[in-house]
C-alpha cells in the first residue's frame, strides 16, 4: 500500500512563507500571554505618563496610545483575517478527507457483509446437500 499525506501534511506543504507567518501571528495574538503583555505595557504607559509631572510624552487623553493600538488593529484584523480563512480550508481539506476514508469504511463494510451472506448461502446449501444424502 503506497503512503498517503494527511491532510495536514498537505496543507502544510501547501502553504506559503506568509501565510505561515500571519498563523503564527493569529497564534500569538490569541494568547493570553499576549493579552496579559498588552495590558502590562498600558498599564506602565498610562501610568509613566499620569506619574512622569515634569515630561508627558503622551499626556491625556493618550492620543499616541490610540494611535499605536489603531496601527496595531489595522495590520492586525487582515492578518488574523487571513489566519481564519486558512483555518477554514484545513477544516475543509480535513472534512473530505474524512469523507473519503468514512466512504471507503462503507465499501468494505457491504463487501464483508456480501461475503459473510454468501458464506452463509454456502454453508445452508452444503448442509441440505448433506440432510438430502440420509
Amino acid at each position: 500500500m503506497q503512503y498517503k499525506p494527511t491532510w495536514h501534511e498537505k496543507h502544510l506543504a501547501s502553504s506559503t512563507w506568509s501565510q505561515r507567518l500571519a498563523d503564527k501571528i493569529s497564534k500569538v495574538m490569541g494568547s493570553w500571554a499576549y493579552i496579559t503583555l498588552q495590558t502590562v505595557f498600558v498599564i506602565l504607559w498610562v501610568g509613566l505618563n499620569i506619574l512622569g509631572y515634569l515630561h508627558h510624552w503622551d499626556a491625556y487623553p493618550f492620543i499616541l496610545l490610540n494611535l499605536i493600538f489603531s496601527l496595531q488593529a489595522t495590520y492586525a484584523a487582515p492578518i488574523i483575517m487571513m489566519a481564519q480563512n486558512r483555518a477554514s480550508e484545513r477544516d475543509r481539506a480535513q472534512a473530505n478527507d474524512d469523507y473519503e476514508t468514512n466512504l471507503q469504511a462503507k465499501q468494505e463494510i457491504e463487501a464483508l457483509q456480501t461475503h459473510l451472506s454468501r458464506l452463509e448461502v454456502e454453508k445452508l446449501n452444503r448442509i441440505i446437500e448433506l440432510l438430502e444424502k440420509r
